[in-house]
């Protein structure tokens, strides 16, 4: 199963036709998610989901179910958007509180045993080299963290572009 993660409006979403599977799991801006508060209540009150309810409350859980995860992000001063970084600290319940030393670095261990795939469609216009050096460093790091069996960045100077790649 796919998870797709995207911060488009949600008529930019229905337009483009970004949905290629009818099992993929959506995860989009419904102006509900909450900020992660760095309580660790996923890890020890509640394990696997986040104590904050609200509609992102299982983001970890639900990637225990996916094989692969597509974000479509703004590439903002080479990182995520705000509403995509929000929904990696939240979904920090889809690893453990302990740490394994992978690359020689110190990462948490992973709470599923599923293996992710981990590709990332930064799109905006003018975007400098250095702002996507920065990005594709920041994926890196996100696929060693969650254990990815493979990252792909790419990115698009509009939303046309990412509809041809999906499809």
């Amino acid at each position: 199963m796919k998870m797709i993660i995207h911060d488009l409006e949600p008529q930019e979403f229905a337009v483009q036709t970004l949905v290629p599977d009818s099992d993929a799991i959506i995860i989009s801006d419904n102006g509900t998610i909450r900020k992660c508060i760095g309580c660790f209540g996923c890890w020890i009150k509640t394990p696997g989901i986040c104590v904050i309810k609200d509609d992102y409350q299982d983001l970890g859980q639900l990637m225990s179910q996916c094989s692969e995860i597509i974000i479509i992000s703004k590439c903002v001063y080479g990182s995520y958007s705000p509403f995509i970084r929000n929904v990696f600290d939240r979904s920090i319940s889809y690893l453990l509180p302990y740490f394994a030393v992978r690359n020689g670095e110190a990462h948490h261990k992973i709470r599923y045993e599923n293996k992710l795939a981990l590709t990332v469609h930064f799109y905006g216009s003018g975007l400098t080299s250095t702002e996507q050096e920065t990005a594709k460093a920041l994926v890196a790091a996100n696929a060693l963290s969650y254990c990815c069996t493979q990252s792909k960045v790419t990115f698009h100077d509009n939303l046309r572009d990412i509809r041809e790649v999906l499809q």
